[in-house]
């Protein structure tokens, strides 16, 4: 028998468990009101930290205000809001050393504000034009930096897991100390990709942490029509695997929850899954209305848990924080979130040859033909394809193309 099994005494008569004897507690260390309960132990968090947390926390919110704004305005197709889940998102990435990876889904862009992506980069994105790395070739929301550790998102869901595992291993086998961090949705952990993640990152001992957001909806699919179990955090035991439920709007607890994982990730190889119990405050998307699956009354009453709030109230309590400073940060973050926003919309579109660019060193015959048949069929027809026609003047796009580089 392995020596990591435990020896269990044999039984005569049947005997059945469903695990219902094992209770998992939600490690909480701020009551919503801000105050630390009174049992909870001293907190980590230095005051540089803690204000660079507080800042990107604060710039997420204003960023997401902005930007469903400009989505309902025609000037963005598509967005996602972080609102209501910053906690657990920026606590957790202000846990890890900034060389560690990180793979999310796609609620994440506090991860990246707090690593320092800019204002530019968040709108060339958004609107995919001339400075954005993908061409435009992605759907907005979906960042991604080399720079900062951070994997490009993808969209099908949960493809970021078992990646995050084999990124892990490699870590693992660098030696250097660093570990990956996934996040994702209670919904995705129903997706098979979450499962052989976490059995082959036991098996192998690698230093991965999964971190679930749940947030009761998989869209509009409460959490009492996805599983029959006690939530995500007790799934891990499946797998012999560390575990932890944390409340993912406090930020004390996320970030020593996180800090501790990531010990156990790195110094000893153990992967861990922390459960994140938090809610969205806003919808699934821009392209959803929460009103036909959740009441008022519930919306409200997590506004009062507020993550946001909370950790404001800690830090003016400590005195690390003012009301004068919150509107001063408030008012310029919206000017530059706005200034970034008017910029980037008026940046040209993609160079026409990066539709051919970046996969191959060099660019087929068979691709070259088509493109020079699409360069023709434009310049035949510039009033359909006001966009495009433009950088067939010139050999801005040929230049861009050649050098495989972002039109900037």
């Amino acid at each position: 028998m392995k020596k990591n099994q435990t020896t269990v005494k044999p039984v005569h008569k049947p005997i059945f468990a469903n695990g219902d004897d094992i209770q998992i507690p939600v490690f909480t260390q701020l009551k919503p009101d801000g105050t630390v309960y009174a049992d909870a132990g001293p907190s980590s968090l230095d005051q540089a930290t803690a204000r660079r947390i507080y800042r990107a926390m604060l710039y997420t919110r204003v960023l997401d205000e902005r930007m469903l704004a400009a989505q309902r305005q025609g000037r963005l197709s598509f967005y996602m809001q972080c609102t209501g889940e910053e906690a657990a998102v920026i606590g957790s990435t202000a846990a890890l050393d900034d060389a560690d990876m990180i793979m999310a889904q796609y609620r994440e862009q506090g991860a990246l504000a707090y690593r320092g992506f800019t204002t530019d980069e968040f709108m060339d994105q958004l609107f995919g034009n001339e400075r954005d790395p993908a061409h435009g070739r992605q759907m907005p929301i979906h960042y991604g930096s080399r720079d900062l550790y951070y994997l490009t998102i993808s969209s099908p869901l949960a493809t970021q897991i078992p990646q995050a595992t084999g990124y892990a291993y490699g870590q693992k086998l660098a030696g250097k100390g660093n570990c990956t961090l996934t996040i994702f949705g209670e919904g995705a952990a129903s997706e098979g990709d979450f499962h052989a993640a976490l059995n082959m990152a036991s098996v192998h001992k690698v230093p991965v942490i999964f971190l679930c957001r749940n947030n009761g909806y998989a869209i509009s699919t409460p959490v009492t029509e996805q599983f029959a179990g006690d939530g995500i955090a007790a799934r891990a035991f499946g797998y012999r695997m560390q575990s932890i439920r944390v409340d993912g709007n406090d930020i004390l607890a996320m970030y020593e929850a996180t800090r501790e994982a990531r010990r156990l990730a790195v110094e000893h190889n153990e992967p861990v899954l922390i459960e994140a119990m938090t809610y969205r405050l806003a919808a699934h998307s821009s392209s959803d209305d929460p009103s036909g699956y959740r009441s008022k009354k519930e919306e409200e009453a997590w506004q009062k848990k507020d993550p946001l709030r909370r950790m404001q109230r800690w830090l003016i309590e400590r005195g690390w924080w003012n009301e004068d400073e919150e509107r001063e940060l408030t008012e310029s973050l919206r000017r530059e979130v706005l200034d970034g926003m008017k910029q980037a919309e008026k940046r040209r579109p993609p160079a026409l040859e990066t539709l051919v660019s970046d996969v191959y060193a060099e660019t087929p015959p068979l691709l070259r033909e088509q493109f020079e048949a699409l360069e023709a069929h434009i310049r035949r027809h510039p009033e359909t394809y006001p966009r495009s026609a433009p950088w067939l003047d010139g050999e801005t796009a040929r230049r861009t193309g050649d050098s495989g580089g972002n039109g900037a």
